[in-house]
């Protein structure tokens, strides 16, 4: 594995392999048998604002050893119009790898390609992969993995966790169903790109979704970018709040997830995001684990 770019080109094997991982670097934090970031300095450059993504990545480097700057896109030329094939030509001759949150997939693309450095996918609008590895990570702990089991995906689900969950279920062969309204619903041309055996189906009733469910899964309505569409998309997703309603649908033992952040009594209820917590604030602490076992692997080339 050269980059992290997508869940979509990671195989089934690599996703593995990063979740087997992460469960050790969990187990051993504090007292990791080895340092492979040791001597280096990765960058995170940031044009998206974050709390989960940019403390775990700082965190992570560091517990493996290295070091980390955070530069937005104002604190380099980047905003101010350089391209993003210069600005990684630039950091791959003094960096050992960096960690990119942005708008555009190509972005990351391009400085991967131009850099020549490990280049991770810290969330664009097309895919946000740590977050499902962190996700997958939480599943393997809490129901004893994702073989066999239904995920249950509420909301938009064009944006970029519906479309990463698509290609984890495509990747790893468990089912899963997104609940959505039309025009947020995973589009035809994007369902049609994943492997024929992919069990991935598509409703607009989220109590069709959510029958025998071994995970809820929902996130925020309004992604970073979108805020101009507030009012229409709360209407039209609220018939897709994740709720006490559906809970009782689902199998004995399903778990709640979000992704965070959480607006309470839109997407999901605070009586159900209260009662299912831990399993929510796990799923966040595991983003630092999933990110270093990435980080690891990253430097195993």
């Amino acid at each position: 594995m050269k980059h992290l770019l997508s869940i979509e080109s990671l195989s089934g094997d690599e996703i593995r392999t990063i979740i087997d991982d992460a469960v050790v670097l969990k187990r051993e934090r504090g007292h990791h048998s080895s340092q492979p970031l040791d001597g280096q300095c990765w960058a995170m450059i940031f044009t998206k604002s974050s709390t989960r993504t940019r403390v775990s990545f700082e965190v992570g480097v560091r517990e493996l050893g290295g070091s980390v700057m955070f530069l937005s896109a104002n604190d380099i030329q980047l905003g101010r119009g350089e391209p993003i094939k210069d600005t990684a030509r630039v950091m791959g001759r003094m960096l050992h790898g960096a960690i990119i949150r942005t708008y555009a997939q190509q972005d990351v693309e391009d400085f991967a390609e131009f850099s020549g450095i490990p280049t991770i996918n810290a969330l664009t609008d097309d895919e946000h992969p740590c977050q499902i590895l962190a996700d997958l990570l939480t599943i393997r702990e809490r129901i004893g993995g994702w073989e066999g089991k239904r995920v249950a995906f509420f909301g938009d689900g064009a944006c970029n966790m519906g479309r990463s969950w698509a290609w984890a279920a495509a990747r790893l062969g468990f089912e899963l169903v997104v609940a959505a309204p039309e025009g947020y619903q995973l589009d035809d041309e994007f369902v049609n790109s994943l492997p024929s055996d992919a069990k991935v189906t598509r409703t607009d009733k989220a109590e069709e979704a959510a029958e025998g469910s071994d995970v809820l899964y929902t996130d925020t309505w309004v992604s970073m970018g979108r805020e101009d569409e507030q009012a229409q998309r709360r209407v039209a997703l609220q018939p897709f709040q994740v709720n006490e309603k559906l809970m009782k649908m689902a199998n004995e033992g399903a778990i709640v997830q979000h992704c965070l952040p959480a607006y309470r009594e839109y997407e999901i209820t605070e009586g159900l995001l209260e009662s299912n917590a831990e399993a929510i604030f796990q799923q966040a602490e595991n983003r630092l684990h999933a990110q270093k076992a990435v980080l690891a692997n990253l430097v195993k080339r």
